[in-house]
C-alpha cells in the first residue's frame, strides 16, 4: 500500500503545482527576461546590423513616437481598434456557429458525414491559399477580411466541440438514462459540461490562429490595422516599427488567451481534478 499512497501523493503534488500557476509563472518570467537579455546583448555587441535587429531602446522609442504621432495615416489606437473589431466580429461568428455544428457532428452521424469532408478539406489549407477567393467573392471591403478570419477560426472550435462530445463518459450517460433523464436533460447536464473543456481549448487555439491570420487578412486594401501597420513598415525597412506591431499583436493575443483561461476557471473548475 505504501507505493500506491506515494504515487497518489506525487500525483496530487504535481496537480497542485500545475493548478497554482506559481512555479510556471516564475519560469515564464525568467524565460522572458533571458530572451530580452539575449536580445539586448546581441544588439549591444553589434552581432547583427540594427536594420535586421533593432535595439530594445529603439523599439521603445519608436513605440512612443507611433503612440504620439500615429503611423501610416492613422493613430495607434485606430490601428488597434480596427484589428480588434475584425478579430472580435470573426470570433463571435465562429463561436456562435462552430460550437452548435461541432456538437451536432458529435451527436449525429449524418451531420458528421455531411460536414466532416468540407471542414477537413479546407482546415489544413493556409489562409493565404483562399485569400484570393475571398477577394473575388466578397470584394476588398471588411466582409472579405472578416470572412478570412472566420474561416481560420471556425474549424478548430468545431473540431474541438466534436471531440468534446466523444469524450463524454458512457457510464455517466447510462446512469443518467437509468435515472430517467430526457435527451435534453442528458445533453444539458452530461454532454455539454463534459465537452466544455475541449470547446474552450478550441477557442484558445482559434484565437491564436486568428491573430496569426490577421496580417494576411489586412493585406486586402486596408488603411488601418496592426497587420497593415506591420506591412507598411516592412515596405520602408522600418524594422523597429515592425517589432512594435509584433509586440502589440503578441500582447493582444496574450490578453485574449488569458480571458479564455479565466473563463475556464469559472466555467469548468473541475478540469484537471478528475
Amino acid at each position: 500500500m505504501r507505493p500506491a499512497r506515494r504515487a497518489r501523493a506525487a500525483v496530487v503534488r504535481m496537480r497542485g503545482l500545475g493548478m497554482s500557476g506559481r512555479p510556471t509563472l516564475a519560469i515564464s518570467v525568467v524565460t522572458a527576461g533571458a530572451i530580452l537579455a539575449a536580445w539586448w546583448a546581441a544588439t549591444a555587441l553589434q552581432l547583427t546590423p540594427s536594420l535586421f535587429l533593432p535595439r530594445p531602446s529603439e523599439v521603445i522609442h519608436q513605440f512612443v513616437l507611433v503612440y504620439k504621432n500615429g503611423y501610416a495615416g492613422a493613430s495607434l489606437g485606430a490601428h488597434i481598434g480596427a484589428s480588434l473589431l475584425r478579430i472580435g466580429t470573426a470570433s463571435l461568428l465562429a463561436i456562435a456557429t462552430a460550437i452548435p455544428i461541432g456538437l451536432a457532428m458529435g451527436l449525429n452521424r449524418w451531420v458528421k458525414g455531411i460536414l466532416d469532408t468540407p471542414i477537413e478539406f479546407y482546415w489544413p489549407l493556409p489562409p493565404l491559399a483562399y485569400l484570393p477567393l475571398m477577394i473575388i467573392w466578397l470584394g476588398i471591403g471588411e466582409a472579405s477580411k472578416i470572412a478570412l478570419l472566420f474561416l481560420a477560426m471556425f474549424a478548430p472550435i468545431c473540431l474541438s466541440a466534436q471531440a468534446g462530445v466523444r469524450s463524454v463518459s458512457l457510464e455517466r450517460a447510462n446512469a443518467a438514462r437509468a435515472l430517467g433523464a430526457s435527451r435534453w436533460q442528458l445533453f444539458l447536464h452530461i454532454v455539454l459540461p463534459s465537452a466544455l473543456p475541449e470547446i474552450l481549448t478550441g477557442i484558445r487555439i482559434a484565437f491564436g490562429v486568428g491573430w496569426s491570420t490577421l496580417v494576411a487578412a489586412e493585406l486586402i486594401a486596408s488603411t488601418r490595422g496592426i497587420g497593415y501597420l506591420i506591412m507598411s513598415a516592412a515596405q520602408f525597412l522600418a524594422t523597429d516599427v515592425v517589432f512594435v506591431g509584433i509586440a502589440i499583436i503578441s500582447l493582444c493575443a496574450f490578453g485574449f488567451g488569458l480571458a479564455v483561461r479565466l473563463a475556464e476557471r469559472w466555467l469548468v473548475p473541475w478540469k484537471g481534478r478528475d
